[in-house]
């Protein structure tokens, strides 16, 4: 900017010339470059005025626009108090396939003390460990008396804990809101659920975290304020839980069995109807996880899909399936069963040495023949057999939605040799979860898909590859009637409910030091039902079972798993709205005349 002097020496010459005072040139020229200055900085000033108001504008805007928003949405109440705001401490309920509860949330309190502001430290260290019994009276009074100013007395009280803790009368001892996790039918479907406990806690506020099974599995949906409270529904029927539980319960007593699972399964849409595994727990009061001993000696171990087992002959549908399905045999080709065989060295033998000689395919099956089911191994080969078993989810852990069951890594041999064909054919050197059972199963009743084994409620089919073909599945349905109407599993021979299955009975391997037991087995029986249409899939698995009615201990499955099974599919059957098949009485002999 170029400046204009104040006086001018042209200017100033020029004015003495004529006599003016030059002065008046310095005043004039001072006041012009005032009114450039002011001129200025009115500019600026509204320059600044305008970008103000257009702040202001869009501000009142955006304003409007929320207000709008909130005032078109429904009124909600805040869930939390304002310390405890940061802590989410909603979680969504849980209910089963008809919208029955089966995990909800329950408002309690929590206990705390601060020392600092207690009157009678050691009459109320005395007086708590009378109210809650789990306390130690010693260990309170030296957190009452050190330099502690904050004390988590107990995490959640009931109500009639809080009214005798508030008679104590004590101004130190307070009350913290908390909402904890209810399981309002106790053990019933314990190993589903999981259970949940505290995260992160506050004086106000407490988040409610899943720390196994489905709670843990769906934590992030359960916890998730943008569902809008929608609860989590599960494919369980909680009416067909409670009487399957009943039933395996007391199976198990009957038997003297150490564990027990069974697993209800949906031929069509996967979804698990039922799963039980016993021993359990209330999660209600979840025990702690063992550090020492066998993890399945503890009730938290679920063996529908932590349990790998040898499953046994239960295996040999899906020998015989294969044999079928690739054109190798039909139920009616003959299988040379008799004795002796050698493979690799090993002989293989037939339960209680039995020698059964040349018979077909579904007496392979019925009379549960391992020389049998090993021939046809033979001549599926091995890299097939390994390659179905793959396509029926076999080898790699069910996808069953919890958490455990990512554990339940099938076992399986490296080299899969002759020997390993021929041992896994009937279910042995190859070890599976009760699950993976299930689904090899559905795959057979519902004509050839695999299907995957699902917590989750379903709307309708999902069926996965086809594994079988139509006539081989059909083929391998009417073996398995077979076994029931004439073979291993005739205690499960029903008047109004026809079924189909496969018992299997097999050595308990010892944890340490290798080789088997030689009174402790696992015995299972799987079926199909009903049927002439099969619609489910039971399997009964129980960890050492023994009939003792006899002179000696019956173990195997025909007289253990199979009986409970029976009794189960009678129990459950019209609940799942099957309808008793009536056989029309013979003719009695009597006409009816008209008058």
């Amino acid at each position: 900017m170029i400046r204009t002097p104040l006086r001018p020496l042209a200017r100033v010459l020029e004015a003495r010339a004529k006599g003016e005072n030059p002065d008046a040139i310095e005043r004039e020229n001072i006041r012009l470059r005032h009114e450039q200055m002011q001129d200025r900085a009115r500019s600026r000033a509204e320059s600044r005025l305008l970008v103000l108001g257009l702040c202001f504008l869009c501000a009142y805007i955006v304003i409007g626009a929320r207000m709008g928003f909130v005032a078109s949405t429904e009124p909600m109440e805040p869930r939390a108090q304002a310390p405890g705001a940061q802590i989410a401490a909603q979680r969504a309920d849980i209910v089963d396939r008809k919208g029955r509860i089966l995990a909800t949330n329950f408002e309690t309190h929590a206990l705390y003390a601060q020392p600092q502001q207690m009157i009678d430290r050691e009459g109320a260290a005395e007086k708590l460990a009378e109210i809650f019994p789990d306390l130690d009276r010693e260990r309170l009074l030296g957190q009452f008396t050190g330099s502690r100013k904050f004390v988590w007395v107990k995490r959640k009280i009931s109500p009639e804990q809080k009214q005798a803790v508030h008679d104590l009368g004590e101004p130190g001892l307070l009350f913290g809101p908390r909402e904890m996790r209810l399981y309002p039918n106790g053990r019933l479907a314990a190993h589903v659920l999981g259970g949940a406990s505290f995260g992160k806690e506050g004086v106000s506020a407490a988040e409610v975290i899943g720390v196994a099974g489905v709670e843990k599995q769906f934590d992030q949906f359960l916890r998730d304020p943008g569902n809008g409270g929608k609860p989590l529904q599960l494919s369980l029927d909680l009416t067909i839980q409670a009487a399957a539980e009943r039933v395996l319960r007391g199976g198990m007593r009957l038997l003297n069995a150490k564990g027990a699972t069974s697993i209800l399964m949906d031929v069509h849409t996967g979804e698990v109807i039922s799963v039980v595994s016993l021993p359990d727990f209330d999660p209600n009061d979840r025990p702690r996880p063992p550090t020492e001993g066998e993890p399945a000696d503890s009730p938290l171990f679920n063996r529908a899909v932590q349990g790998v087992y040898e499953l046994g002959s239960t295996f040999k549908i899906f020998a015989a399936a294969q044999a079928v399905d690739l054109g190798l045999v039909t139920p009616d080709t003959i299988i040379d069963a008799s004795g002796p065989m050698r493979i690799g060295g090993f002989p293989i033998g037939e339960f209680r040495q039995k020698n059964y000689g040349k018979m077909s395919v579904a007496d392979v099956i019925v009379h549960s023949s391992n020389r049998g089911t090993g021939r046809m191994a033979l001549e599926i080969g091995g890299e097939r057999q390994k390659a179905f078993l793959e396509h029926l989810g076999m080898l790699d852990p069910t996808p069953f939605e919890i958490v455990e069951a990512a554990g339940g890594q099938p076992l399986y041999p490296d080299r899969w040799g002759e020997l390993s064909t021929v041992t896994i054919s009937y279910g042995h050197g190859i070890s599976t979860t009760p699950m993976h059972l299930a689904a090899g199963y559905a795959a057979i009743a519902n004509g050839g898909h695999y299907v995957s084994p699902t917590i989750l409620r379903q709307t309708g089919p999902q069926y996965g590859p086809r594994v079988l073909s139509p006539r081989a599945a059909d083929a391998a349905s009417r073996m398995l009637r077979k076994v029931v109407t004439d073979g291993t599993a005739s205690f499960a021979r029903m008047p109004s409910y026809a079924l189909g299955g496969k018992t299997g009975t097999a050595d308990k391997p010892r944890p340490r030091g290798g080789g088997y037991y030689d009174d402790k087995v696992i015995a299972t029986f799987a079926s199909i039902f009903p049927a002439d249409d099969p619609k489910y899939v039971l399997i009964v698995t129980l960890d050492e079972p023994a009939e003792t009615s006899g002179d000696r201990p019956r173990r195997s499955a025909g007289w253990t798993a199979v009986p409970v099974a029976a009794e189960m599919i009678g129990r459950i059957a019209p609940l799942l709205g099957l309808r008793p098949q009536v056989e029309p009485l013979a003719p009695t002999g009597i006409t009816l005349t008209s008058n």
